[in-house]
């Protein structure tokens, strides 16, 4: 199963061993990550489970959809190019080693 890495804003690391065909935030919530708070489930329609795609692994998670895109511009925390609402994002083998960084607020 891939790991996933978590990076959050004190500088600690979680790492997380997630099934392929959950999402992120799936993986995030039964682990315990703290900053990921997820209010809606996974409805994208809350924005509280923002996360910044480390740069090495854009290319692999790929650009949000239309919906997504437009829930990114009501995060807590500041948008950024390698925003991505993690209940958004399919884990797959090819994810292996993922770097996600949690902003420091979600609400």
């Amino acid at each position: 199963m891939p790991i996933v890495i978590f990076e959050l804003p004190d500088g600690t690391e979680r790492k997380v061993t997630a099934a392929s065909g959950t999402v992120l935030m799936q993986a995030a919530v039964s682990n315990g990550v703290e900053g990921i708070v997820a209010e809606c489930g996974g409805n994208a329609s809350c924005a509280t489970c923002h996360v910044y795609v480390d740069g090495r692994h854009t290319e692999l998670v790929g650009p949000p959809n239309e919906v997504e895109d437009e829930m990114l511009d009501f995060t807590a925390a500041e948008r950024r190019p390698t925003s991505r609402l993690s209940c958004q994002i399919q884990i797959s083998d090819a994810l292996d080693g993922l770097v996600v960084h949690v902003p420091e607020e979600q609400v």
